[in-house]
């Protein structure tokens, strides 16, 4: 129907390596045969790409088409010699308007143009390059008997404008995988064509692996062929990349093209790094809520916060809001292996940032009532500060691998009673212990223990803070730190000579019986060095240290193997 009638448009969006730009090249190849037969049918494409941005500005689409379609003619069309005269003697450039009036102009001398763009996710956005451009294509359209057919990435922008116009995904299914495979089995060693077993053991091992992407199966196939036996084949396919080698250089091209964007939509983009280095995965409001916090702010500021429209437009096809689990996530697992193993090339301060807007999150205003004293009121609070529990759950570990310009910023927040006490409940509200049965009366020096924050509780003993203070349930930042296995900390606690090594909580339960518990032998063995610790002391239940060391002793051949 495309190819028949004019005035058409056609939209296919695709998954990076689905094959997009093979498919377009082929269509464009078919189109180009057409003038052979009918001299009034005009053709014209692009193939977007972000390294040449600079030189793909709107102007310069629209005189690329420009070209191709004068190109076609017997002679140079009369609009556009106008449009030369008018600017040589000035040697100045024509304007989009003008560009856009010439193109309609030639386009117009044809009986049916077929107009296609490859990649227009990689046009560039900077300016609204990329929506003038549109605006002038489906302005064309309108005017002339043109054709369109796009390919792009999952952009909403993108999207968006073709909304209305018949779309098909480019995606590969398993059949057009196994037919690719098999079009290419004549590339491998000759035993492979003289083994059908192995042949179907390829086929499905690399169709399980490359998850509809036409071009991680050709990078398979291409690691085969060097195999010299049937085994040396078996070995690589159980040992396929899960994509990440295959797709650095495009990961990287697509980052390269982030960075290339203009300040706010960069800023933007940064979201990259709360997806990637998150503890866990975050809700689409409350990404939204942490890109929204500004360092230093009181409250939040509801105008900041960004469209998730915008939020996946400027990350390059990367991201795609996954609307069943409500986030935004990489579109693909082998872009999250990627960040994982670059993350500090490409979010140096990542773990910084994040640390000070959960931190600079838990310090608004709205946390200075402190701790909330009903269930109700826990709830409620809850629901109307979005990032409330990730940022208290987790600002302590990114804090670990923040930089130390950070420290100014916890301290302040930690020094706050009423705004530790509120972050404290919602880090230990889990289940049936819920917002009542948490401790309450939690420190700043509890949570740098709990977290493992060396330098934070060094500056806040240096301050004048108790290093023994005990929390509603009788617990010490000691204990707190010997449970989650912070050897440096309960090594500096212990140096202090002003905390109780066998002081016990509500449970009976002392630091050495905490560790012990948890399997921390470093901790264990840093207490145990202590001549005056109560190996025998005993929690309510009766149960002692030296009996949780020697159960994990028991079990430690079985740990080891795991």
């Amino acid at each position: 129907m495309w190819l028949e009638t004019s005035k058409q448009t056609l939209f296919c969006p695709g998954i990076p390596g689905a094959g997009k730009t093979i498919l377009i090249s082929i269509v464009i190849d078919h189109l180009i045969t057409l003038p052979q037969d009918n001299p009034k049918i005009g053709v014209a494409y692009l193939y977007c790409n972000f390294r040449r941005r600079h030189e793909q500005k709107a102007e310069d689409l629209l005189a690329s088409l420009l070209k191709q379609l004068c190109q076609e003619q017997s002679s140079l069309p009369h609009s556009v010699k106008a449009l030369y005269d008018r600017h040589k003697d000035k040697r100045t450039q024509p304007s989009f308007e003008e560009f856009s009036r010439a193109l309609a102009s030639v386009a117009a001398l044809y009986s049916r143009v077929f107009i296609v763009i490859d990649a227009l996710d990689e046009c560039q956005v900077s300016d609204g390059d990329r929506t003038r451009f549109l605006s002038a294509i489906f302005k064309l359209q309108t005017k002339t008997a043109a054709n369109l057919f796009v390919t792009s990435r999952f952009i909403p922008e993108i999207i968006q404008k073709f909304d209305g116009s018949p779309s098909l995904e480019i995606r590969a299914s398993d059949e057009d995988l196994r037919r690719y495979l098999e079009g290419h089995m004549s590339q491998l060693p000759s035993f492979v064509s003289r083994n059908v077993d192995l042949q179907g053991e390829i086929k499905t091992e690399i169709i399980k692996a490359v998850d509809g992407m036409f071009l991680l199966a050709q990078l398979h196939i291409g690691t085969l062929i060097g195999k010299r036996s049937p085994k040396a084949i078996r070995i690589a396919l159980k040992n396929l990349p899960t994509g990440s080698e295959a797709y650095d250089h495009a990961y990287k091209e697509a980052m390269e093209r982030i960075e290339g964007q203009v300040a706010d939509s960069r800023d933007l983009a940064k979201q990259l790094s709360w997806i990637t280095c998150a503890k866990r995965r975050l809700t689409i409001l409350e990404l939204r809520h942490a890109l929204a916090v500004e360092i230093g702010a009181s409250e939040l500021d509801e105008e900041n916060l960004p469209e998730i429209e915008d939020m996946v437009s400027v990350c390059a096809g990367l991201v795609t809001v996954d609307e069943e689990s409500d986030i935004i996530r990489l579109v693909h697992y082998t872009i999250q292996e990627y960040f994982e193993r670059t993350w500090g090339s490409w979010f140096p301060t990542a773990q910084r940032d994040i640390t000070m807007r959960c931190v600079t999150y838990l310090s608004f205003n709205a946390f200075s009532t402190d701790f909330c004293l009903t269930d109700e009121e826990f709830n409620a609070r809850l629901r109307v500060n979005i990032l409330y529990d990730y940022a208290s759950r987790n600002w302590g570990y990114h804090a670990q691998a923040a930089s130390t310009d950070v420290e100014q910023l916890i301290l302040n927040f930690l020094q706050s009673k009423a705004k530790v006490s509120a972050s404290s409940q919602a880090m230990m509200a889990f289940g049936g212990y819920y917002s009542q049965r948490v401790p309450s009366h939690i420190t700043g020096v509890h949570l740098a223990a709990y977290f493992g924050l060396e330098e934070i509780i060094m500056a806040l003993l240096k301050k004048g803070h108790y290093p023994d203070v005990k929390d509603s349930s009788g617990r010490t930042p000691l204990s707190w730190a010997a449970e989650n296995g912070h050897e440096v900390v309960v090594k500096l606690l212990l140096a202090t000579e002003r905390v109780d090594l066998d002081s016990k909580d509500k449970d009976g339960q002392t630091p050495l019986w905490r560790a012990a518990e948890k399997g921390h032998e470093a901790v264990v063995e840093l207490l145990l060095a202590r001549r005056d610790v109560d190996v025998n002391s005993k929690d309510v239940s009766g149960i002692t240290p030296l009996w949780w060391a020697a159960a994990l002793d028991a079990t430690a051949p079985e740990r080891h193997q795991r």
